[in-house]
């Protein structure tokens, strides 16, 4: 038993991590020390990565990464990855801080809308520019032909999940909306046959890629809106679309997200009308 893995209590922040893994990781046998080196390198990818990400980028198995999450101190990867989410949400400034960083805009109304409607027009071109047109069509022929839709959003992507719950509505097209009221995720009522729309964004909500994982561990496709290539709902069974929001002072409106998900949301409703 390698001495590290005595470790009485797992560390109780992400520096911990950092600062116990840098004390140890000349002790570690090899490919331990990859995973290491890894994770000393990129950080930032825990909060946002499978155990089987992690494991590739480190050029190692999968088991050598829950192997080195034990010697740390940590009962599995969740445990770890945990932590390093909390303090990704945590380093995304506060409303008060983003407030501040608007510097003379604060309090001029017409300013701060001009800003917005300009970060708009930035956000909307760019997902003129980027959007995969191929996914997109693939994910409106899995939804043409699920049984019932699940719609996920949490915290800000709620609005769009709400707004596809009410245009699926008045197009008769079944659907559920999921919004974790008292914790209760719903998990249990996605059944096969059906698809899942995720939408989230940096800093991702746990409670919505827990339900992406769910559905993909049943086999049921997830149709992922997010916002970038780390995002923790990419993968198979489904398709993902990404968008990008531009930020005006860390505060992101849903202007691409919304069109998105509308054109998302008439292309399967006229595809379902024929």
């Amino acid at each position: 038993m390698l001495e590290t893995e005595m470790q009485a209590q797992p560390p109780a922040t992400a520096d911990e991590v950092r600062e116990r893994t840098s004390e140890i990781v000349q002790t570690l046998p090899k490919r331990l020390r990859q995973c290491a080196d890894y994770v000393l390198k990129h950080p930032e990818k825990i909060a946002v990565s499978t155990v089987a990400d992690l494991a590739a980028g480190a050029g190692v198995q999968p088991s050598a990464v829950m192997r080195f999450c034990q010697v740390i101190g940590f009962s599995g990867f969740s445990e770890m990855q945990k932590l390093f989410r909390n303090d990704y949400a945590e380093r995304w400034p506060d409303y008060a801080t983003r407030l501040e960083r608007l510097g003379d805009r604060n309090g001029q109304v017409a300013q701060l809308l001009l800003d917005f409607v300009g970060a708009g027009h930035k956000s909307l071109n760019l997902l003129a520019e980027t959007i995969d047109f191929a996914a997109l069509e693939r994910a409106v022929v899995l939804l043409k032909a699920a049984d019932t839709i699940h719609l996920v959003g949490l915290r800000r992507s709620f609005p769009v999940s709400s707004y596809l719950s009410y245009v699926f509505d008045k197009m008769r097209i079944p659907t559920v909306l999921h919004g974790a009221p008292g914790g209760l995720s719903s998990e249990s009522a996605i059944r096969t046959g059906d698809v899942v729309v995720v939408i989230t964004m940096a800093p991702y909500s746990e409670e919505a890629v827990q339900i992406a994982r769910h559905a993909a561990s049943i086999g049921v496709p997830v149709v992922g809106i997010t916002d970038g290539t780390d995002s923790p709902i990419v993968g198979p069974p489904g398709e993902t679309l990404w968008v990008r929001e531009v930020d005006v002072g860390s505060f992101r409106a849903l202007s691409a997200t919304l069109s998105l998900a509308t054109a998302l949301a008439v292309a399967v409703g006229a595809e379902r009308s024929r």
